[in-house]
C-alpha cells in the first residue's frame, strides 16, 4: 500500500491511526446524554468547525457558563475513562 500511495511509512501509518481515533472518537460521543453531546459540539466545532464560548453556550441553553463548563468538564473525563479503558493491555 506504501509503495502504490508513494509517500513515506509513517506519514500513511499516522493517517490512518488518525482516522481509526476519529471514529472512535464520534462511536464514543454517541453514548454520552444529548446534552454532554450538544455542549461538546458546540464547544469544539464539531461537525462543522464553528466553535462556541461557553459564554455563548450558556444563553443558547439558558444556564450558567459555569454549569456549561461543568457538563464540559464531566463528558470529556467520560470520554477520557471509556478510551482509556479501550486502550488499556488486555489481561
Amino acid at each position: 500500500m506504501i509503495d502504490v500511495l508513494g509517500t513515506a511509512p509513517d506519514v500513511v501509518g499516522e493517517a490512518v491511526e488518525s482516522l481509526c481515533e476519529q471514529e472512535r472518537l464520534t462511536r464514543e460521543i454517541r453514548r454520552l446524554t444529548a446534552r454532554e453531546k450538544w455542549v461538546l459540539e458546540m464547544r469544539f466545532g464539531i461537525p462543522d468547525g464553528s466553535r462556541k464560548t461557553q459564554r455563548d453556550i450558556a444563553k443558547i441553553l439558558g444556564i450558567s457558563r459555569s454549569y456549561v463548563s461543568r457538563i464540559e468538564k464531566h463528558a470529556i473525563n467520560k470520554l477520557g475513562k471509556t478510551l482509556s479503558v479501550d486502550n488499556s493491555p488486555p489481561k
